[in-house]
């Protein structure tokens, strides 16, 4: 599949809210805060048809680089790959020397995507999620495979 990389614009606005949407609010919870991707940088992959197959977002804040989000609609093609690629050409020369993310720990297909890509483990904190679940209640307490969903672990990459 043949796809280009687009940065997002006010034009993609209301299609991130409706991704974010589909996780229970209008944003998402990182290390204790409310993140609205739909108000951030971000890029998103379209294929030949016209049809928007992957998004992330980000923010940079002095010499670092979160990466708030990154969905890759269709699997094993490469686009999550391409995403984070084109982050991190557009955040090096701004200054930034690590990129850094959220996942937590149900999430071992987002965990093993990020250590093939050359992310390590920087932190993991424990029973995080108890406290995100005061800013945003609809986070489960069960997530993929069954596994208890508590903590965050964080991946960084040094650039």
């Amino acid at each position: 599949m043949r796809f280009s990389i687009k940065r997002v614009t006010d034009n993609e606005r209301e299609w991130i809210l409706e991704i974010a949407r589909r996780w229970g609010a209008d944003f998402i919870v990182s290390r204790g805060r409310k993140v609205y991707q739909a108000d951030i940088e971000g890029f998103y992959a379209i294929d030949e048809s016209g049809k928007k197959v992957g998004l992330v977002t980000y923010e940079v804040t002095g010499d670092q680089c979160e990466v708030v989000s990154l969905d890759a609609f269709e699997k094993y093609r490469g686009i999550g790959t391409a995403l984070l690629e084109q982050v991190r050409r557009a955040v090096a020369p701004r200054g930034c020397r690590r990129m850094w993310l959220i996942t937590t720990n149900d999430n071992l297909d987002a965990i093993r995507f990020y250590q093939r890509r050359g992310w390590t483990i920087a932190a993991v904190h424990v029973n995080a999620l108890a406290e995100s679940r005061k800013i945003k209640p609809s986070i489960p307490l069960v997530g993929n495979y069954g596994i208890p969903l508590r903590d965050e672990v964080e991946f960084e990459l040094q650039l």
